[in-house]
């Protein structure tokens, strides 16, 4: 959902010099487009919809980008697993965990922590 979201708001502001991915942390989803739940969240808040296919992150996608963002301290054990943040480039999202709509089923809940974290990286940029 972030990831869809923050490219909209760059598409809808001609913001071009930022570039957005997502990545799993574990391998249950690989290869999967957007959950439909989400999908029909996004809809409804006339989110653009973008080609998407889960991926587990390596740390040549650590390497390349500058800043990536964590939903939850569960992400963290497992980024941690995974790559070596030798840069601290890992950031939480928000200084709570977003809303995990997996397990919720609330994915309102969701949208509206992402649209917090989501103004807190613009922010920073300005």
């Amino acid at each position: 959902m972030a990831e869809f979201m923050l490219k909209d708001y760059l598409e809808k502001n001609n913001i071009k010099d930022i570039y957005v991915d997502s990545f799993a942390v574990s391998r249950e989803e690989i290869g999967n487009t957007i959950y439909p739940s989400a999908k029909a969240c996004l809809i409804e808040h006339n989110v653009k919809i973008y080609q998407h296919r889960a991926k587990q992150i390596t740390q040549a996608d650590y390497d390349y980008f500058d800043e990536l963002y964590y939903m939850d301290n569960s992400n963290l054990h497992y980024l941690n697993r995974l790559l070596v943040d030798k840069n601290h480039k890992l950031q939480k999202l928000l200084d709570k965990d977003v809303a995990d709509p997996w397990y919720s089923g609330n994915f309102e809940e969701t949208y509206k922590d992402l649209v917090e974290g989501i103004n807190l990286i613009l922010n920073k940029r300005s």
